[in-house]
């Protein structure tokens, strides 16, 4: 069993599927076990996912590490989350996109990321484990709970946006409020989807087999 975040790290470097210096660094900063219970902690670092409450599960570090490489997040992008569970894949997208010059506006207002959380335990569960690292408190993350199906059209256009839970295919509005040139990744059934918007209404689309998640609840 893996008994570190440095074990855990070197087991998704060597395997392929942490490969960005900064993701890298990501991985070592937001260490997992600040995001699952006490009673948990000793499988912190087990690449599995692991209950987190109410149906839910933080997702395995392989699928995290694949997601978020997929997303390719660059500092100043402004992201949509759907689904944040414990908060651990927010915080790790917080701490890739967060600039050292601190938040600055541009033509589309700040940047940053909305973390959308339809469950209101598991939206205080990320609030409390995210402040761990003051991305709230530096204006970085906000939180919102409500159904992530639809997207968050007042805070668009964004650079990414990434769920964490399946649904049948990529809902209309996630597309909709994704910036041209944008990334999507997300799971749909049993695979992960990255999806490139083009212009006004292409899109690129290529799809990974081989993942299970749980599935994404709508209202």
């Amino acid at each position: 069993m893996i008994k570190s975040n440095e074990q855990l790290i070197k087991e998704l470097t060597e395997l392929g599927y942490l490969k960005s210096s900064r993701l890298i660094e990501a991985f070592e900063k937001i260490d997992r076990i600040n995001f699952i219970s006490d009673e948990l902690k000793d499988s912190a670092y087990v690449n599995e996912p692991l209950p987190i409450g109410f149906g839910q599960t933080i997702s395995q570090p392989l699928t995290v590490a694949f997601m978020l490489e997929l997303l390719d997040l660059k500092r100043r992008e402004k992201v949509l989350e759907i689904g944040s569970g414990s908060g651990w894949q927010t915080a790790l997208i917080a701490f890739m996109i967060e600039h050292p010059g601190g938040i600055t506006e541009d033509e589309d207002g700040l940047y940053g990321m909305v973390a959308i959380e339809r469950i209101p335990e598991l939206k205080k569960m990320t609030e409390k484990n995210v402040s761990h690292y003051s991305f709230i408190e530096r204006g970085v993350v906000k939180v919102i709970e409500g159904d992530g199906s639809r997207g968050r059209e007042e805070d668009a256009p964004y650079d990414k946006i990434i769920a964490a839970a399946a649904g049948n295919d990529i809902p209309k509005e996630w597309k909709e409020q994704l910036r041209i040139g944008g990334k999507i990744v997300a799971p749909v059934k049993n695979s992960v989807v990255l999806m490139e918007k083009t212009g006004k209404n292409e899109f690129e689309k290529k799809e990974f087999f081989g993942f299970s998640f749980v599935p994404l609840v709508r209202d």
